[in-house]
């Protein structure tokens, strides 16, 4: 198999210059025929300056996530063992099933390929840890390897810890700039109706969840919960299942774009500062071996030594072996010689 060690799509055409011609003077064209700057072609301001800032606040985003983070704070009140064993459960299944399986190594890099259906559940379950559609988290992933720890990186510790690590998604950069995000680095996923419809249903699916896990505590006397205490059975699960989990699960993955660019150690001479931190690999199911993905980004195991232990490529072994997944890319795949990215 003959791979490349950077797997962004080719979303940009191949420019040719044209057969060389006698210099003549330059003839201005009509308005209407000169092709209209891209919004992300033009000048942006450094990230994390006072100049991106004074754009204004993505406010929907900065709520959003504002909203959740004081949501959580609730949850120590309403403790049962129901709901913490169901923020186990969807820890994992929004985790590193959804976000680090589903958003990152298949829809992102394609390290291995699955049915439609399976690729629609992987999306709904990372649109579920409540850190965007699969459409935009795609579209920025592919924008930080094209450009990792260098200009245009969404997320580089180089502008500020806290930039990389959450604040870098809240500066409003308007509607027309995320529509050329996404067609630029995500037009596989654009045409993907089942992946433009999660995205459409985004917040709606929180608010399904939320009801459901509500309901569960409300009437699950079968699991020990309901009956004179319905109400506070409902907002355990409801804290615990969404609130909490969703924001541990963001600041676990946020980690992985600040703590992993900044502390560890390296088994590969990247061009950027990708690094491998064995603490954010537990918490993140393997994904904290970031410099041994930065190195090699198709490859569908983030742990290239014995030691690095990456539970997310044993779900995905676990599928191949029962034929929900195939051709996946494995480090003996890389063509012998081929530089690290």
């Amino acid at each position: 198999m003959s791979l490349q060690s950077s797997d962004l799509p080719p979303v940009e055409a191949t420019v040719v210059s044209p057969p060389s011609r006698p210099k003549t003077r330059p003839v201005a064209r009509p308005a209407s025929d000169r092709k209209a700057k891209c919004s992300m072609d033009e000048e942006v301001p450094p990230a994390n300056s006072w100049a991106l800032w004074r754009r204004g606040v993505d406010w929907p985003t900065v709520i959003w996530i504002g909203v959740a983070h004081i949501a959580a704070l609730a949850a120590p009140f309403f403790f049962s063992w129901q709901a913490f064993v169901t923020f186990l459960v969807l820890y994992v299944a929004t985790g590193s099933l959804g976000i680090c399986m589903g958003y990152h190594r298949l829809l992102t890099h394609g390290a291995f390929q699955t049915y439609k259906p399976v690729r629609w559940l992987l999306a709904l379950l990372g649109g579920l840890s409540g850190e965007g559609s699969a459409l935009t988290w795609v579209a920025n992933h592919r924008k930080h390897h094209k450009f990792s720890d260098k200009d245009g990186d969404p997320h580089s510790p180089r502008h500020g810890k806290w930039w990389s690590h959450m604040f870098w998604f809240m500066p409003n950069r308007g509607m027309k700039w995320q529509k050329e995000l996404l067609a630029r680095y995500a037009p596989d996923m654009a045409k993907d109706r089942g992946m433009v419809l999660l995205h459409k249903l985004f917040l709606p699916s929180h608010f399904a969840l939320g009801a459901i896990l509500f309901a569960i505590g409300y009437y699950g006397t079968a699991l020990g919960m309901g009956g004179e205490h319905a109400v506070w059975y409902g907002c355990s699960m409801f804290f615990w299942g969404l609130a909490l989990r969703m924001v541990y699960v963001m600041h676990v993955t946020w980690l992985i774009n600040s703590a992993t660019h900044i502390w560890g150690y390296r088994n590969y001479e990247t061009t950027d500062d990708s690094k491998n931190l064995w603490w954010v690999a537990l918490l993140a199911f393997g994904e904290g071996w970031h410099n041994n993905h930065h190195a090699y980004q198709r490859i569908a195991s983030q742990g290239h030594k014995w030691w690095e232990v990456d539970v997310t490529y044993w779900f995905i072994l676990a599928m191949e072996k029962v034929g929900l997944a195939w051709n996946v890319v494995r480090l003996r795949d890389m063509p012998k010689g081929t530089p690290p990215a």
